[in-house]
């Protein structure tokens, strides 16, 4: 039973109980208990259990199947936090994941007018487009469509980008040392191509995220849509006071 001493209210209190419990003793897909039997084993109101389940929902510990009950999600590692320089295949070995990336395209293109605002190139101006399918273990997590001016990368291969990550060629074959990188994100559901590439139903919920990503110049050198999964994946920003 919960303590009725602690300040905390008795939500809290149960999701803090079911969040050790997942995260200790419980793996991903695993059924929780029934709504009923969370109130006779904690000795709480159905409304309290409500409520637990659904900040579990919004820490995305958890998930739901309608008419079937609630079942932990795939989301027990930490959250990507956007306030540094993020690195898909970095952030994946951190966390304890095999990264993998599928190239699902690469070609060389004129600049849109879309394209050439986003980059800060010219109308025309020759740039690389590359579409990459992003896995954890197998599991496919986001799909990313980058653009990057062709003038700093001029023998830019499909063969080396399947051989190594994008910033480690940016750096070490094109000595372009990221300084900044500019990253928006919002909701959005995916579309029917997008749900079978993820291996997610259509319009299942996913996070769309635009970077732009300047190098030591204050020159913009990648621009990047992506598409994540929002049952793999959880963002933490982190702001800081200034002195």
């Amino acid at each position: 039973m919960l303590g009725t001493v602690n300040d905390k209210p008795l939500y809290l209190q149960l999701v803090d109980e079911l969040e050790i419990k997942i995260r200790e003793s419980m793996s991903p897909n695993d059924k929780l208990f029934s709504e009923r039997a969370l109130t006779q084993l904690y000795g709480v109101s159905r409304i309290t259990v409500r409520l637990a389940l659904q900040e579990l929902e919004k820490r995305g510990l958890v998930y739901k199947k309608h008419g079937k009950g609630t079942y932990v999600s795939e989301i027990s590692e930490p959250a990507v936090d956007l306030s540094e320089v993020y690195s898909f295949t970095e952030q994946m070995k951190v966390i304890g994941k095999v990264p993998k990336t599928v190239i699902l395209s690469f070609r060389k293109l004129e600049a849109t007018e879309y394209i050439a605002h986003q980059l800060m190139v010219d109308i025309g101006a020759t740039v690389f487009e590359l579409e990459r399918l992003r896995l954890a273990d197998d599991i496919p997590m986001m799909l990313e469509r980058t653009y990057i001016p062709a003038v700093l990368f001029q023998d830019l291969t499909e063969e080396e980008l399947a051989r190594r990550p994008l910033y480690e060629i940016f750096s070490d074959t094109y000595a372009q040392v990221i300084r900044l990188a500019v990253e928006e994100f919002y909701a959005s559901i995916a579309l029917d191509n997008e749900a079978q590439l993820l291996g997610v139903k259509s319009n299942s919920p996913v996070l769309h995220l635009l970077r732009k990503t300047y190098n030591e110049k204050n020159i913009l050198i990648e621009h990047t849509f992506s598409i994540a999964r929002a049952d793999q994946f959880r963002y933490r920003v982190t702001h800081k006071r200034q002195e």
